[in-house]
Protein backbone atom coordinates (compact mmCIF):
# COMPACT_ATOMS: atom_id res chain seq x y z
CA UNK A 1 0.00 0.00 0.00
CA UNK A 2 1.26 3.41 -0.91
CA UNK A 3 0.49 6.92 0.49
CA UNK A 4 -0.64 8.53 -2.56
CA UNK A 5 -2.46 11.86 -3.34
CA UNK A 6 -5.33 13.55 -6.07
CA UNK A 7 -6.00 16.68 -6.89
CA UNK A 8 -9.21 17.41 -9.13
CA UNK A 9 -12.25 15.26 -8.55
CA UNK A 10 -14.28 15.87 -11.48
CA UNK A 11 -15.74 14.25 -14.16
CA UNK A 12 -12.35 12.39 -15.42
CA UNK A 13 -10.63 12.68 -11.42
CA UNK A 14 -13.35 11.33 -9.00
CA UNK A 15 -13.65 7.62 -10.67
CA UNK A 16 -9.53 7.65 -11.19
CA UNK A 17 -9.14 8.12 -7.17
CA UNK A 18 -11.80 5.70 -7.14
CA UNK A 19 -9.62 3.26 -8.61
CA UNK A 20 -6.80 3.83 -6.16
CA UNK A 21 -8.86 3.36 -3.34
CA UNK A 22 -10.32 0.41 -4.09
CA UNK A 23 -6.96 -1.36 -4.67
CA UNK A 24 -6.03 -0.45 -1.04
CA UNK A 25 -3.84 2.85 -1.25
CA UNK A 26 -3.77 5.62 1.06
CA UNK A 27 -4.97 8.08 -0.72
CA UNK A 28 -5.30 11.92 0.37
CA UNK A 29 -7.88 13.92 -1.44
CA UNK A 30 -8.56 17.85 -2.53
CA UNK A 31 -11.01 19.57 -5.00
CA UNK A 32 -12.10 23.00 -5.05
CA UNK A 33 -15.51 22.48 -5.16
CA UNK A 34 -15.39 19.41 -1.85
CA UNK A 35 -14.36 15.86 -1.78
CA UNK A 36 -17.21 13.44 -2.87
CA UNK A 37 -18.82 11.94 -1.12
CA UNK A 38 -18.47 8.39 -2.24
CA UNK A 39 -14.80 8.93 -2.06
CA UNK A 40 -14.64 9.79 1.53
CA UNK A 41 -16.92 6.04 2.35
CA UNK A 42 -14.83 4.37 0.41
CA UNK A 43 -11.88 5.36 2.55
CA UNK A 44 -10.29 8.42 1.06
CA UNK A 45 -8.67 11.76 2.96
CA UNK A 46 -9.93 14.80 2.46
CA UNK A 47 -7.77 18.05 2.87
CA UNK A 48 -7.68 21.53 2.61
CA UNK A 49 -5.24 22.29 -0.03
CA UNK A 50 -3.04 20.99 -2.39
CA UNK A 51 -0.03 21.71 -0.02
CA UNK A 52 -1.70 19.21 2.31
CA UNK A 53 -1.80 16.46 0.38
CA UNK A 54 1.57 16.88 -1.21
CA UNK A 55 2.77 17.05 2.69
CA UNK A 56 0.80 13.41 3.02
CA UNK A 57 1.27 11.71 -0.19
CA UNK A 58 4.74 9.88 -2.47
CA UNK A 59 3.27 10.32 -5.32
CA UNK A 60 0.53 13.47 -6.22
CA UNK A 61 -1.63 13.44 -9.16
CA UNK A 62 -3.52 16.32 -10.56
CA UNK A 63 -6.12 16.30 -12.81
CA UNK A 64 -7.54 20.00 -13.79
CA UNK A 65 -8.49 21.82 -16.78
CA UNK A 66 -5.94 23.87 -17.84
CA UNK A 67 -2.35 24.88 -17.98
CA UNK A 68 -3.15 27.88 -15.65
CA UNK A 69 -5.11 25.86 -12.99
CA UNK A 70 -1.70 23.07 -13.26
CA UNK A 71 0.29 26.18 -12.08
CA UNK A 72 -1.66 27.28 -9.49
CA UNK A 73 -2.45 23.88 -7.90
CA UNK A 74 1.74 22.99 -8.08
CA UNK A 75 3.00 26.51 -7.16
CA UNK A 76 -0.20 28.79 -5.46
CA UNK A 77 -0.51 30.01 -1.95
CA UNK A 78 -0.57 26.45 -0.44
CA UNK A 79 0.29 24.21 -3.35
CA UNK A 80 1.71 20.91 -4.18
CA UNK A 81 5.39 22.65 -3.89
CA UNK A 82 4.98 23.96 -0.43
CA UNK A 83 4.37 20.19 0.74
CA UNK A 84 6.86 18.71 -1.22
CA UNK A 85 10.08 17.25 0.26
CA UNK A 86 12.88 14.79 -1.77
CA UNK A 87 12.46 11.96 -3.46
CA UNK A 88 8.26 12.51 -4.18
CA UNK A 89 6.86 12.23 -7.27
CA UNK A 90 4.44 14.36 -9.10
CA UNK A 91 2.06 13.32 -12.63
CA UNK A 92 0.05 15.71 -14.17
CA UNK A 93 -2.69 14.16 -15.89
CA UNK A 94 -4.12 17.17 -17.07
CA UNK A 95 -3.92 18.12 -20.79
CA UNK A 96 -2.02 21.55 -20.79
CA UNK A 97 0.93 22.95 -22.95
CA UNK A 98 3.85 21.45 -23.49
CA UNK A 99 6.14 24.25 -23.75
CA UNK A 100 4.49 25.05 -19.74
CA UNK A 101 5.20 21.31 -18.88
CA UNK A 102 8.70 21.54 -19.41
CA UNK A 103 9.05 24.79 -17.30
CA UNK A 104 6.72 22.96 -14.67
CA UNK A 105 9.08 20.04 -14.32
CA UNK A 106 11.67 22.04 -14.27
CA UNK A 107 10.83 23.69 -10.85
CA UNK A 108 9.78 20.32 -9.52
CA UNK A 109 12.92 18.65 -10.26
CA UNK A 110 14.97 21.41 -8.51
CA UNK A 111 12.93 20.67 -5.11
CA UNK A 112 14.40 17.03 -5.39
CA UNK A 113 11.55 15.59 -6.78
CA UNK A 114 10.36 13.84 -10.12
CA UNK A 115 7.53 14.78 -12.54
CA UNK A 116 5.77 13.14 -14.96
CA UNK A 117 3.27 14.36 -17.50
CA UNK A 118 0.96 12.00 -17.89
CA UNK A 119 -2.17 12.89 -19.96
CA UNK A 120 -5.02 10.66 -21.01
CA UNK A 121 -7.77 9.69 -23.74
CA UNK A 122 -10.93 7.99 -23.04
CA UNK A 123 -13.41 10.26 -21.59
CA UNK A 124 -15.72 9.66 -18.67
CA UNK A 125 -16.29 6.13 -20.28
CA UNK A 126 -12.50 5.27 -19.92
CA UNK A 127 -12.01 7.01 -16.46
CA UNK A 128 -14.86 5.15 -15.23
CA UNK A 129 -13.50 1.81 -16.92
CA UNK A 130 -10.17 2.05 -16.16
CA UNK A 131 -9.63 1.64 -19.91
CA UNK A 132 -7.72 4.99 -20.19
CA UNK A 133 -4.66 5.58 -22.84
CA UNK A 134 -2.03 7.49 -20.87
CA UNK A 135 0.44 9.29 -23.10
CA UNK A 136 3.91 9.67 -20.39
CA UNK A 137 6.74 11.99 -20.62
CA UNK A 138 9.68 11.67 -17.81
CA UNK A 139 12.44 9.24 -17.03
CA UNK A 140 12.14 5.59 -17.64
CA UNK A 141 13.46 5.35 -14.11
CA UNK A 142 10.02 7.39 -12.24
CA UNK A 143 7.22 6.12 -15.23
CA UNK A 144 8.54 2.29 -13.78
CA UNK A 145 8.40 3.27 -10.55
CA UNK A 146 4.44 4.83 -11.40
CA UNK A 147 3.57 2.18 -13.80
CA UNK A 148 1.63 -0.36 -11.23
CA UNK A 149 -0.26 2.77 -10.47
CA UNK A 150 -1.10 3.45 -13.93
CA UNK A 151 -2.28 -0.12 -14.72
CA UNK A 152 -5.04 0.83 -11.98
CA UNK A 153 -5.59 3.93 -14.53
CA UNK A 154 -5.67 2.58 -18.05
CA UNK A 155 -4.56 -0.27 -20.57
CA UNK A 156 -2.41 1.94 -23.14
CA UNK A 157 0.15 3.35 -21.38
CA UNK A 158 3.23 4.50 -23.38
CA UNK A 159 6.53 6.64 -22.31
CA UNK A 160 6.99 8.77 -25.03
CA UNK A 161 9.94 10.54 -24.14
CA UNK A 162 11.15 13.05 -21.62
CA UNK A 163 8.62 15.80 -20.10
CA UNK A 164 6.95 17.68 -22.21
CA UNK A 165 6.61 14.40 -24.60
CA UNK A 166 3.03 13.14 -23.37
CA UNK A 167 1.40 16.57 -23.37
CA UNK A 168 2.28 16.73 -27.18
CA UNK A 169 1.19 13.36 -27.95
CA UNK A 170 -1.98 14.31 -26.38
CA UNK A 171 -2.27 17.45 -28.42
CA UNK A 172 -1.70 15.04 -31.52
CA UNK A 173 -4.68 12.97 -30.36
CA UNK A 174 -7.15 15.54 -29.77
CA UNK A 175 -6.38 17.03 -33.37
CA UNK A 176 -7.39 13.25 -34.42
CA UNK A 177 -10.16 13.13 -32.53
CA UNK A 178 -11.38 16.32 -33.64
CA UNK A 179 -11.20 15.13 -37.39
CA UNK A 180 -12.61 12.32 -36.91
CA UNK A 181 -15.75 13.86 -34.97
CA UNK A 182 -16.17 16.42 -37.98
CA UNK A 183 -16.01 13.45 -40.50
CA UNK A 184 -18.26 11.24 -38.50
CA UNK A 185 -20.77 14.12 -38.38
CA UNK A 186 -20.29 15.36 -42.37
CA UNK A 187 -20.62 11.40 -43.08
CA UNK A 188 -24.17 10.84 -41.14
CA UNK A 189 -25.60 14.98 -42.02
CA UNK A 190 -25.01 14.28 -45.53
CA UNK A 191 -26.59 10.41 -45.35
CA UNK A 192 -29.35 11.69 -43.50
CA UNK A 193 -29.88 14.98 -45.95
CA UNK A 194 -30.14 12.32 -48.79
CA UNK A 195 -33.10 10.20 -47.31
CA UNK A 196 -31.27 7.35 -45.28
CA UNK A 197 -31.65 6.27 -42.21
CA UNK A 198 -28.23 7.55 -40.60
CA UNK A 199 -28.81 4.66 -37.75
CA UNK A 200 -28.79 2.05 -40.08
CA UNK A 201 -25.55 4.06 -42.30
CA UNK A 202 -23.66 3.85 -38.97
CA UNK A 203 -24.55 0.00 -38.60
CA UNK A 204 -23.12 -0.49 -42.38
CA UNK A 205 -20.06 1.65 -41.41
CA UNK A 206 -18.86 0.19 -37.85
CA UNK A 207 -18.24 -3.15 -40.43
CA UNK A 208 -16.03 -1.91 -42.93
CA UNK A 209 -12.78 0.26 -42.83
CA UNK A 210 -14.76 3.34 -41.60
CA UNK A 211 -15.13 2.03 -38.46
CA UNK A 212 -13.82 3.55 -35.43
CA UNK A 213 -13.80 4.48 -32.32
CA UNK A 214 -15.44 7.91 -32.85
CA UNK A 215 -18.21 6.61 -35.50
CA UNK A 216 -18.99 3.79 -32.00
CA UNK A 217 -19.55 5.66 -29.57
CA UNK A 218 -20.15 10.02 -30.79
CA UNK A 219 -21.85 8.69 -34.03
CA UNK A 220 -24.47 7.10 -31.61
CA UNK A 221 -24.69 10.23 -29.39
CA UNK A 222 -25.08 12.78 -32.94
CA UNK A 223 -28.00 9.95 -33.81
CA UNK A 224 -29.78 10.12 -30.39
CA UNK A 225 -29.00 13.76 -29.74
CA UNK A 226 -27.51 12.71 -26.20
CA UNK A 227 -24.71 15.54 -25.59
CA UNK A 228 -24.34 15.80 -22.24
CA UNK A 229 -20.87 16.25 -21.45
CA UNK A 230 -18.40 13.54 -21.41
CA UNK A 231 -15.67 15.83 -22.52
CA UNK A 232 -16.95 19.06 -22.92
CA UNK A 233 -16.65 21.57 -25.98
CA UNK A 234 -14.39 24.33 -24.27
CA UNK A 235 -12.13 21.93 -22.88
CA UNK A 236 -11.79 20.18 -26.59
CA UNK A 237 -11.07 24.25 -27.79
CA UNK A 238 -8.47 24.95 -25.26
CA UNK A 239 -6.45 21.50 -26.53
CA UNK A 240 -7.08 23.02 -30.05
CA UNK A 241 -5.62 25.96 -29.34
CA UNK A 242 -2.85 24.47 -28.27
CA UNK A 243 -2.47 22.50 -30.94
CA UNK A 244 -2.80 25.56 -33.65
CA UNK A 245 -0.31 27.92 -31.21
CA UNK A 246 2.38 25.38 -31.09
CA UNK A 247 1.71 25.36 -35.58
CA UNK A 248 2.41 28.75 -35.55
CA UNK A 249 5.67 28.55 -33.75
CA UNK A 250 6.75 25.71 -35.64
CA UNK A 251 5.88 26.75 -38.96
CA UNK A 252 3.31 24.81 -39.98
CA UNK A 253 -0.57 24.60 -41.22
CA UNK A 254 -2.81 22.93 -40.14
CA UNK A 255 -5.68 23.72 -41.80
CA UNK A 256 -8.97 21.13 -41.07
CA UNK A 257 -7.83 21.21 -37.25
CA UNK A 258 -8.94 25.37 -37.42
CA UNK A 259 -11.99 24.50 -39.08
CA UNK A 260 -12.57 22.04 -36.57
CA UNK A 261 -12.11 25.11 -34.12
CA UNK A 262 -14.42 27.69 -36.08
CA UNK A 263 -17.21 24.91 -35.81
CA UNK A 264 -16.71 24.55 -31.96
CA UNK A 265 -16.65 28.18 -31.99
CA UNK A 266 -20.02 27.91 -33.52
CA UNK A 267 -21.25 25.74 -31.21
CA UNK A 268 -20.12 28.13 -28.52
CA UNK A 269 -21.86 31.29 -29.50
CA UNK A 270 -25.12 29.21 -29.34
CA UNK A 271 -24.41 28.23 -25.51
CA UNK A 272 -22.65 25.06 -26.01
CA UNK A 273 -19.53 25.65 -24.81
CA UNK A 274 -20.53 22.97 -21.94
CA UNK A 275 -22.01 20.36 -24.31
CA UNK A 276 -20.61 17.14 -25.48
CA UNK A 277 -17.91 17.42 -27.92
CA UNK A 278 -19.66 15.32 -30.28
CA UNK A 279 -22.10 18.07 -30.46
CA UNK A 280 -20.30 19.75 -33.09
CA UNK A 281 -23.08 17.80 -35.80
CA UNK A 282 -25.22 21.21 -34.46
CA UNK A 283 -22.78 23.36 -35.98
CA UNK A 284 -22.57 21.79 -39.46
CA UNK A 285 -26.30 20.88 -39.22
CA UNK A 286 -26.82 25.29 -38.78
CA UNK A 287 -24.85 25.39 -42.03
CA UNK A 288 -27.13 23.24 -43.82
CA UNK A 289 -30.57 24.21 -41.96
CA UNK A 290 -31.08 20.55 -41.52
CA UNK A 291 -31.22 18.51 -38.37
CA UNK A 292 -30.29 14.24 -38.37
CA UNK A 293 -32.87 12.26 -37.97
Amino acid sequence: MRKLGFIGLGIMGTPMAGHLIAAGHEVYLHTRSGVPAQLLAAGGHACGSPGEVAGQAEVIFVMVPDTPHVESVLFGAQGVAEGLSAGKVVVDMSSISPLATKHFAERINALGCEYLDAPVSGGEVGAKGATLTIMVGGSQATFDMVRPLFDLLGKNITLVGGNGAGQTCKVANQIIVALNIEAVGEALLFASKAGADPAKVREALMGGFASSKILEVHGERMIKRTFDPGFRIELHQKDLNLALGSARELGIALPNTATAQELFNACRAHGGAGWDHSAMIRALEMLADFEIK
